[in-house]
Parts: structure tokens; C-alpha cells; sequence
């Protein structure tokens, strides 16, 4: 009796370790780069949740956000956060993947409106550095440097030590006109990083002009 259920045990508890390395992670693949096979594991997670699932359902549409977006693939990865939205409208993780996947397709406006969404409803999120500097070269793209000023100088708030944040901030100045601060802001860039060779040329113009 006490073999059987020995060898029970051992069944049951060997099945449990197979069943266990066979459960795919998408987040794991995500972070080992394997974006393909994140994305796969995604759409699988979402066809089979019920309605009550919303919370793991918001995980899936979150990480395949991420994936889509690491793939170039921004107009999916744009249509699966506007579906992500009709289930939790406040998620920012989704919403910050929309701002992102907009940028990229250049849509510009509706872009900011979902990074300002971010910026309202997670003022100190993971992302929030990241969603700054987005915004900031959103406004150059438009044009409007002051605001791309404004918006880059919140982004090296956050993170201080990205060179080329501070190179776009000196472009985003020399666009206004602002050559000094501009001048200031390459500086900083190339005292961070030596090698920047956009910096570089942006105190090369900002001193023929002069």
C-alpha cells in the first residue's frame, strides 16, 4: 500500500513540475528579448480569459503592448491598447503604449493626449521620465520648442544622466532661439557622453550663427 502510494505521489508531483516548465511566461520572453514568442503567449492568454479576468486580461494587453511596440509592429500595437481601454480606461501602462505606438505613426496630437493622460494620472510612474522625453520630441516635431523645452527639462528632472536627452534639449533650444541655454544644455551632453556627435554639431551651428 505504502509503495502505491509512494509511486502516486511521485506521478502526481512529476506531472506537476512538467505541467509547471510547460506554462509559458510572456513577461519572461518579453525581458529575454523573445518578442515574437511574448506576443504569441499574449493572444493566447487573451482568448482564453472570461469577462471577470480584467486584472490579468489588463497584464496581457499590457505586455503585448510592450512587444508590439519592441517589434516596429505600431499600428497592432496601437488597435490592441485602444481594445485594452474598453475594459480599463484608466490603466497607464496601456495608455503609456498608446502614446508611444501613436508616436511612432506619427500621430502627433494623439500622442500628447495620451501622454498627458499619463502625466495626470501617474505623475510619478516608472515611465515617467520616458513619457517626457516623448513628449518633448513630439513638440519639435510640431514646431513648438518652447513647450519641447519645457517638457524635455521635466524628462532630465527625472533622468539626469541621459546624454542625448540633454542634446535634444539643446536642439529644442536652438530652435526657440535660445543659444545660450542651448549652448549649455550640448555641453552637459558632451560632458556626459564625449562621443555624442549630434552635440557636438548642435555647438557647431549655435557658434556659426553667432
Amino acid at each position: 500500500m505504502k509503495t502505491r502510494l509512494s509511486v502516486f505521489l511521485l506521478i502526481v508531483t512529476m506531472t506537476s513540475a512538467l505541467a509547471a516548465q510547460e506554462k509559458r511566461d510572456a513577461l519572461q520572453s518579453y525581458r529575454q528579448g523573445n518578442y515574437d514568442l511574448s506576443v504569441e503567449i499574449c493572444l493566447e492568454e487573451l482568448a482564453s480569459y472570461n469577462d471577470s479576468e480584467v486584472i490579468s486580461r489588463m497584464d496581457s494587453y499590457t505586455v503585448l503592448g510592450w512587444s508590439l511596440i519592441r517589434l516596429g509592429r505600431y499600428e497592432e500595437a496601437r488597435q490592441y491598447g485602444e481594445e485594452a481601454l474598453t475594459w480599463s480606461r484608466s490603466d497607464t501602462r496601456v495608455i503609456e503604449n498608446l502614446g508611444e505606438a501613436n508616436y511612432y505613426l506619427g500621430n502627433h496630437e494623439r500622442s500628447l493626449t495620451y501622454f498627458q493622460q499619463y502625466v495626470s494620472l501617474n505623475p510619478t510612474g516608472d515611465r515617467i521620465g520616458q513619457v517626457y522625453y516623448y513628449m518633448g520630441e513630439t513638440y519639435i516635431r510640431l514646431g513648438r520648442y518652447n513647450h519641447a523645452d519645457i517638457a524635455l527639462s521635466t524628462a532630465i528632472h527625472h533622468v539626469p544622466s541621459a546624454a542625448r536627452w540633454w542634446s535634444r534639449l539643446g536642439y529644442a533650444r536652438e530652435g526657440a532661439e535660445n543659444f545660450n541655454s542651448a549652448e549649455d544644455a550640448y555641453n552637459e551632453a558632451l560632458r556626459l557622453q564625449p562621443s555624442l556627435q549630434e552635440a557636438r554639431k548642435g555647438l557647431e551651428r549655435i557658434n556659426q550663427n553667432r
